[in-house]
């Protein structure tokens, strides 16, 4: 398929944490910690080469992952389903109290 110009919007691209620091952006020398050259000191490279992205890529990327990671954590906080008819009263019970089932 043929295509001009850049895409219409930005994918998500694989990010792994980098091997040579471990993901912390800083490598151990003899007698102080230096920068990792491998990473550019960020603690990600790209998953399917493992080159350091450019630093304003990976600002969109990290953002990306970030909004990703904050709408799941945002959507686990919340019971659903069973869970949520568990928690709240039923008003079945005696006096008007829960009941279970149990």
């Amino acid at each position: 398929m043929k295509k001009h110009g850049p895409d219409f919007r930005k994918v998500l691209k694989p990010v792994r944490a980098c091997l040579d620091c471990r993901g912390t952006g800083l490598v151990s020398g003899v007698f102080h910690q230096m920068d990792c050259a491998t990473c550019n000191a960020s603690g990600w490279v790209c998953a399917e080469t493992g080159e350091a992205l450019p630093l304003a890529d990976l600002v969109l990327q990290l953002n990306m992952k970030l909004r990703a990671m904050a709408r799941d954590l945002a959507l686990a906080g919340h019971p659903s389903g069973a869970q949520q008819q568990y928690e709240q009263n039923n008003h079945r019970g005696a006096g008007g109290s829960n009941y279970t089932g149990d």
